[in-house]
Order: C-alpha cells, then structure tokens, then sequence
C-alpha cells in the first residue's frame, strides 16, 4: 500500500512540475503554467542561390501550436529583388525573375522551454514563377505590372532551425530549408533552378 501511495504522489508532482515548467530566456527565466493551445507568427527572410544568382525571399508563416510542440498553419514567400532571366524578346529588354510560393506548414519544437533548442517542419502548396521587364524599382516605385510568362508549380521545403528564446513572447529561428520545385513551364527557367539550398532567419511572436 506504501509503495502504491508513493508511486501516485510521484506521479502528481511530476504532473504538476510539467504544467508549472520554468521557460529559459535571454534575459529572464519564469515559471508559469504551460500552454496548451497557443499560436504566433514568424516573419522571415531566406537567402537563397537562383538560377546560380542571389535571391531574397520575404514573407513568413504561423499557425496554432499544440502542446507547446506542434504547430499547424500556413506560409508565404515571394522573391524581391531582381534576378536576371535570359533575355528572350527581340528588342533586347532585360528581364527579370517573378517568384512566390505559399503552402500549409507543419512545425515541431523540441524542448521549446529550453533556451536554445532546435526545430523542424515543412511548407507544402504550390506558387508561381513568370517573367516581367520592369524593374521592382524602376522611377522609385514598387510596380507589378509588367508580368507575363507565369506558371504554377508544386512546391515542398523542409526545414530546420535553431531557436533562440528571447523573452516569453519572442523568439529568433537561425536555419536551412530545401525547396523542391516541380511543374514550373516559365521560359528560359527549369524546376531545378527555382528549387534550392536556403540560410533563414525569423523572428516568431505569439503565445508558447
């Protein structure tokens, strides 16, 4: 009978202890009672090599987290700076890349109370890739107009990052993502070119 009570009052505190876990931050660690469904957003930016030239693509993801280990959501990411597609009109315009992507992203964090801890997940949607032959910046404003050449594709990246907790509410993901680019038809650009190796780097807000 001893050994029976002994065991159950083990059980509670270590139930206890894992609703009450102490989360590690950069500039303070507090304890509180975890969360089970939470939710936050990840601005990010990828560094990423296009068609053998730099590529910058903005965007970011978020979704509802479970546990304070899975999130279910979704992402977006579009290229913004130009990127030189092989020039195929007769007036010899230079032309640039047109690249977004979006999808459901799937996320799982690893010891999330820990102050740094890694996690992995992946995108998986589709997006579109054409030509235009304006610049982004052409008379110092954003214009989108001159696109043509667009076709969509399928895309899947998994990623994987290291995670640093900030406060409470903040934390910053440093990490690497393959894009895989299947179906894209646009002129003078193949699957293989749009798809590519990664660096990350975002900056998650919400409720751990």
């Amino acid at each position: 009978m001893k050994k029976i009570l002994s065991a159950l009052l083990v059980l509670v505190a270590q139930q206890a202890w894992a609703q009450h876990a102490t989360t590690e931050t950069l500039f303070s660690s507090k304890s509180g009672k975890k969360t089970t469904i939470g939710a936050y957003g990840a601005p990010a930016a990828k560094f990423t090599p296009i068609d053998g030239k730099f590529g910058l693509l903005t965007g970011g993801y978020g979704g509802v987290l479970l546990n304070g280990k899975v999130m279910l959501g979704a992402g977006a990411y579009s290229l913004v700076n130009n990127v030189d597609m092989p020039t195929l009109n007769t007036n010899g315009q230079k032309e640039y890349l047109n690249l977004w992507y979006t999808g459901l992203v799937f996320e799982y964090i690893h010891n999330s109370d820990k102050l740094i801890h890694w996690t992995a997940g992946t995108l998986i949607g589709g997006g579109a890739a054409g030509r235009r032959n304006k610049n982004w910046w052409d008379d110092g404003e954003f214009d989108n107009d001159h696109t043509y050449d667009n076709h969509g594709f399928f895309v899947a990246e998994p990623y994987a990052n290291v995670e640093l907790n900030i406060t409470k509410f903040l934390r910053l993901d440093i990490g690497a993502s393959y894009r895989y680019v299947a179906g894209s038809n646009t002129t003078g650009i193949t699957d293989g070119k749009l798809g590519g190796p990664s660096i990350n780097v975002g900056l998650k807000a919400g409720k751990f």
